[in-house]
């Protein structure tokens, strides 16, 4: 008898197909060649055990979570699928427990200490273990609540901060308009002060001028008077008139010594110095300023942390 090629493809695709299925079976950790009892367990909550997930005693795997249902009063009725040659004493429990850190589920079952045996489809008794994901959450949750406090903290504090740099830009606005408002005073008032020495200068020369010719006239009274010396000897004109002649002649020269530039009045009105390193003491405040309000950091230095920072070099 030929078997037809029809045949042969069927006949083998029908075995690939059983053969996958047993391998897909086996490797989630079904065996259909050992005989295995079930037992039923009851949970208020299964924490995401899922079908399939291990039955472990002392770390072996002894079987596998058959399936997972939901019944009346929102419980998880669970059935474990356990090898058959592992009797189970009464007492014994169904812990549910995490597998590993990934957050994975298993049943750990702890062996009870009765005299009977729970029979195939008997309960086991439930009980949950808190886990080290569980841990780590608890643990974690006032961490959480205290890094909430600190962000609210920082936010007030820089809130602070905040009305701080306003304040301090206002004033450096402030100091900018007064020392403005300062030159140009101190301007108008050398300026004026000039104009000023200029004519007491002009003045004290007309002055001088006067007294000399004032002395011309008295030289021919002086010899009048000497004369009649003996009538105005009580009156010591000579003595008036040496002493007027003294005070003449030093005052020529406090206004010679003007005249040359000696002295703080006649430096002042000879030499420009003065006024122009006025002139440039201003521009270096003005400057100073300016570069106060670009970068306040490297003259006012705040810090939450005590982390203390170099200030970048001064602008040139």
């Amino acid at each position: 008898m030929t078997i037809s090629k029809e045949t042969k493809v069927g006949v083998l695709a029908l075995s690939t197909f059983v053969i996958l299925y047993l391998g897909f079976n086996f490797l989630k950790g079904k065996d259909f060649f050992s005989p295995e009892n079930k037992y039923i367990v009851v949970y208020d909550n299964v924490e995401g055990l899922t079908a399939a997930n291990q039955v472990s005693l002392s770390g072996m795997k002894v079987g596998q979570v058959k399936t997972v249902e939901l019944i009346e009063g929102n419980k998880v009725r669970v059935t474990l699928s356990i090898r058959k040659d592992l009797p189970l004493p009464e007492g014994t429990q169904a812990i549910l427990s995490s597998d590993g850190l990934l957050g994975g589920k298993l049943v750990r079952l702890q062996m009870g200490k009765g005299s009977k045996l729970v029979e195939n489809g008997g309960k086991l008794l439930p009980k949950s273990e808190t886990g080290i994901t569980d841990l780590l959450k608890e643990q974690a949750l006032p961490l959480i609540h205290n890094l909430d406090s600190l962000t609210l903290s920082l936010r007030i504090v820089s809130k602070s901060f905040e009305a701080t740099g306003t304040s301090v830009n206002n004033l450096v606005r402030n100091s900018d308009r007064t020392v403005t408002g300062l030159g140009a005073s101190l301007n108008t008032t050398i300026a004026e002060n000039r104009n000023n020495l200029a004519g007491i200068t002009a003045n004290m020369k007309a002055l001088s001028g006067n007294l000399i010719e004032t002395e011309k006239s008295l030289k021919p009274l002086i010899g009048k008077f000497s004369s009649i010396a003996d009538s105005l000897n009580a009156l010591k004109v000579s003595k008036a008139l040496a002493t007027t002649q003294q005070s003449l002649e030093g005052l020529q020269r406090i206004m010679a010594g003007i005249e040359s530039g000696q002295g703080s009045v006649g430096k002042l009105l000879k030499d420009d110095s003065l006024y122009s390193n006025i002139n440039r003491s201003l521009a270096d405040l003005d400057k100073l300023l300016i570069d106060f309000r670009l970068a306040p950091k490297r003259y006012v230095n705040l810090s939450i942390f005590g982390k203390k920072t170099t200030p970048p070099p001064a602008v040139k």
